[in-house]
């Protein structure tokens, strides 16, 4: 069985008091719900659970009833960072559970197509991390805003999401974040804390994580929705 998690639960605070990113409008449609239906459309998927500020389960709610999300099993309120929510929906997930696929709600743009792609690399290696390299010409800076140096582009890639585990791998691996007491910015970096194995799977389309108002133009405008 294959479970996804999408997170929505961060605070927005880029977008200004009061906004919840997630329940914007693009185009038609409020940014969650166009990676709710991603992943509703995608035929590796078994479940989805949907993870958001506690003050939104309810409209979480309205939200996956108006478009049909037949795979959800359960909205859950997050936590105060991201691997805290990523970890309140893992204790949701069906007990036969073999991948786990988490996704940033904010990035309206994952297809079903991608999904596929990482549950793949999840499968054959462990985990599957949806990437695209760096082509910009990347300045190292130690303060301030004078360059220490050029970073060699060749080697950089930016780490997006969905990003697709074993469950017995990712489970490890946040084990060891709260053994230690740490805080990581995505399940990618707890794998490499146990040095498992990080397997990005390169996705050359545009794939947004809708972080300022400006964002959301540039996002419709890659999906060619108006």
């Amino acid at each position: 069985m294959n479970t996804a998690i999408i997170v929505a639960a961060g605070k927005s605070e880029r977008m200004g008091s009061n906004t919840d990113k997630a329940f914007l409008n693009l185009g038609a449609k409020p940014v969650i719900a166009w990676s709710l239906l991603a992943f509703e459309q995608c035929a590796e998927i078994d479940q989805i659970i949907l993870v958001v500020r506690k003050d939104q389960v309810l409209p979480a709610k309205s939200v996956t009833q108006m478009f049909g999300i037949s795979k959800i099993r359960k909205i859950v309120a997050g936590g105060a960072r991201r691997q805290d929510s990523v970890l309140n929906g893992m204790k949701e997930m069906d007990p036969e559970t073999r991948v786990v696929i988490t996704h940033d709600g904010a990035r309206p743009c994952v297809t079903p197509e991608l999904i596929t792609e990482i549950i793949k690399y999840a499968k054959r290696n462990g985990c599957g991390i949806a990437a695209s390299r760096i082509w910009d010409t990347v300045k190292y800076v130690e303060r301030g805003s004078t360059v220490d140096h050029t970073v060699d582009r060749t080697k950089l890639w930016a780490v997006q999401t969905p990003q697709a585990f074993s469950v017995e791998v990712l489970r490890r691996a946040y084990r060891t974040v709260e053994e230690q007491k740490l805080t990581v910015t995505d399940e990618a970096g707890a794998l490499e804390l146990i040095g498992e194995p990080v397997r990005l799977v390169e996705w050359p389309r545009p794939n947004i994580k809708i972080t300022t108002a400006e964002d959301l133009p540039l996002a419709a405008a890659a999906m060619k929705i108006t």
